[in-house]
């Protein structure tokens, strides 16, 4: 390296061959030849001064601390970092390596973009270039407030404060500062009053990068934990109210994987500072669509310390004098318990692509351990319905095209083939209600049987046991009419599973809605859905229902369900008004068939009955 030998005061010089040796020129003559010797000595001479001048000894000074792309250090044969080779020292090896200027190195790839600070060797930004934020900007995964407080990525952990301090307050010496792109490697150099810290990254063209660390004092290995300790960028209820954020909480998680096994405890049920020495296949923060997992080299000697905090914020994120009450802020710190340690870390997307390429360590030392899919939670019994439904909604926005609506037009299209596979269920409602209808003078004849009896008499189960041999002698599915419903509240349940795991959904458009993931913002599906349920339930004949409980059930229902989705995923509202627009065309094709206008004139002479007999009552009155 042309650092060391600057320094080297043993490099040797150039070999000098005697002049007065040189053959003398074809002209001949003494005195052309002794110029010729002359001139030859001089320039020698010249340039052994020059030599000195170069080599000479020079004043011990600290080394240069702005190196560009320099030579990075790898890990000795043994295992370690080979501390005396890692990066560009000062000429006395047992002396304080340093920095004297805060100083910062940008690492950049096709995904992100990371900004080391040689101040603690710390990473101030962890931009992610494909994914933004509520205004637009490139996503942070550093959050700036959460950071300031509590600190940033890949600061190192110890259970000595004092020296959690020094580690994250000192000015490391790098082996590179500006720009460095990938694949490369990076090294930090800290030594002073016996404390020496070596931390070394590497970087390839994916999400994941490789850590190296180790610290020692005095010689002996000092346990030093790697952490990502305050959340994810994405938790922009933590921006000021002043600048433009989401008005959603963002629940967060630890995420680890034990023998193949993957658990997940939520940030509020975590324990703060708590040391966990467990064979730790990987273990991380995520939120719905973001994780920062670490992936240990040696799962067997893992250490895992929780980091758990809080932060108050406002009860109603729009309103910021709203009541205050504190809200968790996650973290962890991992390590080897040996003093070196050697990890992998994926700060990203939960992206199932790209999680499923990412295997933890197995017990052959090789990357064949579980994969991070188990990052992305459909549920247990859900995800039978909501993995499939992720990966037609995909495939069938890949057919459609790149554009930013296909997102939307997707949800659209499985809907109405889901809807279309449960046609033949409605039509078997259909009969089922006309079934209920031609038989309902008999089941108001068996009513008015038993309607002297009180409601606690023994003797009522006797007109049920009566009514349900009448349903079984004339083929009726009392139930039959929430059929349909039925079947579509598990693709519900799923859609929301989805909505709330898929990253790809996350700021996906359609139209006037910015993000499926996130409320509509003009709340015109919520409407939407409340009138088309209505016109609905309107337009179905009911058979056997009080009209009363009739005009209650067209009125609460509708507005129970718009309510319902008004403050959630727009994809969701997206999924039930397709739903309600396909079941609304199908009622009305209905009710202008033979079966529908049977079942009306039925409704309508039951109706003309009721309103006789009401008619006569209140004339007896009188």
């Amino acid at each position: 390296m042309a650092l060391r030998f600057q320094n080297d005061r043993t490099f040797p010089l150039p070999e000098i061959q005697n002049p007065n040796l040189e053959p003398r020129g074809s002209g001949g003559g003494s005195s052309g030849g002794d110029f010729r010797s002359l001139m030859t000595f001089t320039f020698v001479a010249l340039a052994l001064v020059l030599a000195f001048q170069y080599f000479k000894p020079k004043d011990a000074a600290p080394a240069p601390v702005a190196q560009t792309q320099q030579q990075a250090a790898q890990p000795a044969p043994g295992g370690q970092l080979a501390s005396d080779a890692s990066v560009a020292q000062t000429p006395a090896a047992a002396g304080a390596i340093g920095a004297a200027a805060e100083s910062d190195t940008t690492v950049e790839n096709e995904m992100y973009r990371i900004v080391f600070t040689n101040r603690g060797a710390q990473v101030k930004h962890w931009i992610l270039k494909k994914y933004f934020t509520t205004d637009g900007k490139p996503l942070d995964l550093v959050q700036p407030q959460l950071a300031e407080r509590f600190g940033l990525p890949l600061s190192l952990f110890t259970y000595d404060p004092a020296l959690n301090t020094q580690l994250s307050q000192a000015l490391y010496q790098a082996s590179a500062t500006g720009q460095l792109l990938a694949p490369g490697t990076l090294t930090f150099h800290y030594a002073q009053s016996g404390l020496d810290v070596v931390k070394s990254f590497r970087f390839d063209a994916s999400y994941v990068i490789t850590v190296e660390t180790q610290v020692r004092r005095n010689g002996a290995p000092v346990r030093a934990l790697v952490s990502w300790p305050a959340g994810l960028g994405d938790m922009e209820e933590f921006l000021p109210s002043s600048q433009t954020r989401s008005t959603v909480l963002t629940l967060s998680q630890l995420d680890y994987s034990i023998d193949g096994k993957h658990d997940s405890i939520k940030a509020a049920k975590v324990n703060g500072n708590a040391t966990l020495d467990q064979p730790y296949e990987y273990a991380g923060v995520s939120d719905l669509y973001f994780a920062a997992v670490f992936l240990p080299d040696a799962p067997a000697r893992t250490t895992l310390v929780t980091l758990h905090n809080a932060v108050d914020l406002p009860s109603n994120l729009s309103d910021p004098n709203s009541q205050k009450k504190p809200e968790p802020v996650l973290g962890l710190a991992v390590g080897d318990n040996s003093g070196y340690t050697r990890l992998r870390l994926y700060a990203g997307p939960k992206q199932m692509d790209v999680l499923k390429t990412i295997r933890a360590m197995g017990a052959d030392g090789k990357p064949d351990g579980p994969s991070l899919e188990s990052l992305i939670q459909f549920g247990d019994w859900l995800g039978i319905i909501a993995k499939p439904l992720y990966l037609a909604l995909r495939w069938l926005r890949e057919l459609l095209g790149p554009g930013s609506y296909n997102w939307g037009w997707a949800i659209i299209v499985i809907t109405a083939i889901f809807n279309l596979v449960l046609l033949p269920t409605r039509f078997m409602m259909m009969k089922s209600s006309l079934k209920m209808m031609r038989i309902q003078p008999k089941v108001e004849g068996i009513k008015k049987k038993y309607a002297h009896l009180k409601m606690n008499d023994p003797k009522r189960t006797e007109m049920n046991a009566e009514m349900m041999a009448l349903y079984k002698t004339e083929g009726v599915n009392m139930y039959g009419g929430c059929l349909p419903l039925l079947l579509q509240m598990p693709l519900f349940f799923a859609y929301f599973r989805v909505l709330q795991n898929a990253v790809e959904l996350r700021q996906a458009h359609w139209f006037w809605l910015t993000d499926l993931s996130a409320p509509d913002p003009l709340h015109i599906l919520p409407a939407l859905i409340i009138v088309t349920m209505f016109l609905t339930q309107y337009m179905t004949p009911s058979p056997g229902m009080d009209p009363t409980q009739r005009r209650m059930m067209a009125f609460m229902m509708p507005v129970i369900f718009g309510f319902m989705l008004w403050h959630y995923a727009s994809g969701l509202s997206l999924y039930w008004i397709t739903g309600n627009i396909i079941n609304l065309a199908i009622q009305v094709g209905i009710n202008q068939s033979s079966m529908g206008r049977e079942m009306h004139a039925i409704a309508a002479r039951r109706a003309a009955k009721k309103g006789t007999s009401g008619s006569r009552v209140v004339e007896g009155r009188r």
